[in-house]
């Protein structure tokens, strides 16, 4: 598999301050909506400007979270967004990571014209049964990626290997996860699908763990990984290496160093898809610097996976 980087833009708002901590991207109206898991709003880029959309309401009035500040625990954490529709209508399907219990919320933004509409649910018990079909401890629960394959969302655990949590994921039907957001159905009624694990490899003793992904046309997928050396999945750590995996269900097929940035390991968060030619496949990726003084960068990718 071949990865090649075309263009590094730094996301900022219209008012010049920073798009902090990007975690996920999907297509919204005439340009992407960009999650940030440091806040309560998301960047919606379009081709005149970035403007800020409120997803949730502040948090003991709060709308940016940091452990700087010491409020690191008080962030919804949406790691995921992924498109879809909803009565007809496009939109965008953002999830916590449900790494605590105020980040097991989701969100769906739908756009009506040119006015977004943005309503959110509380989905603890479904973030419940997906640490129970995952098998994975309620204290190690990491929902960090996911992709959308037709009427199915590809859910997945970002794995650690200190902790012995492993790379999986699971198939939830879209169309009954929506509903829940539409306030037609609880969010203990979600039937989940079939589970898998990836085995992802380590760098330097510390394992690769999935951070977003992306179906391709042709049914498999490509997943961002990143090896960041951390304990537990609230506490960041130093990221030895980022990869692009090629994956087909539970097989694995190519794991590809991504490519530095200004000479910096990066870690992408966020992956859309831009288009296919031929045998390439043009991807929009967001990376979370870690850093809340620092914009996030927007990286434009060219893979031709073989």
């Amino acid at each position: 598999m071949r990865v090649g980087i075309t263009a590094v833009r730094r996301l900022r708002f219209d008012d010049g301050t920073p798009v902090t901590a990007a975690s996920g991207i999907a297509p919204l109206g005439d340009g992407w909506l960009v999650a940030q898991d440091d806040a309560t709003h998301a960047a919606w880029q379009r081709p005149d400007g970035v403007a800020r959309l409120r997803l949730l309401p502040p948090v003991e009035g709060l709308d940016r979270f940091s452990e700087a500040a010491g409020t690191k625990h008080l962030k919804p954490d949406l790691e995921v967004a992924c498109p879809v529709e909803a009565d007809g209508l496009p939109g965008v399907l953002l999830l916590g990571s449900g790494s605590a219990a105020r980040r097991t919320r989701g969100v769906l933004v739908t756009l009506d014209g040119d006015r977004p509409d943005v309503r959110a649910a509380d989905l603890a018990p479904l973030y419940g049964a997906v640490a129970e079909r995952l098998g994975v401890p309620v204290a190690q629960l990491n929902l960090e990626g996911a992709s959308r394959a037709g009427d199915v969302l590809r859910w997945y655990q970002r794995g650690n290997l200190a902790a012995g949590v492993a790379n999986a994921g699971v198939e939830v039907p879209l169309e009954a996860l929506v509903a829940v957001l539409l306030g037609r159905a609880g969010a203990g009624t979600v039937p989940l699908g079939a589970a898998h694990v990836l085995e992802l490899g380590e760098v330097a003793g510390v394992g690769l763990a999935v951070t977003d992904a992306i179906a391709l046309p042709d049914g498999r997928e490509l997943l961002a990984a990143a090896a960041e050396d951390t304990p537990n999945p609230v506490d960041d750590g130093p990221v030895v290496a980022t990869a692009l995996v090629l994956a087909d269900g539970g097989r694995v097929l190519d794991v590809t160093p991504l490519p530095e940035v200004d000479g910096q390991v990066v870690k992408v968060e966020g992956l859309a898809l831009r288009g296919t030619d031929g045998a390439a496949v043009h991807l929009v990726a967001v990376v979370d610097a870690d850093d809340p003084e620092l914009p996030s960068p927007q990286v434009d990718l060219t893979v031709t996976p073989g």
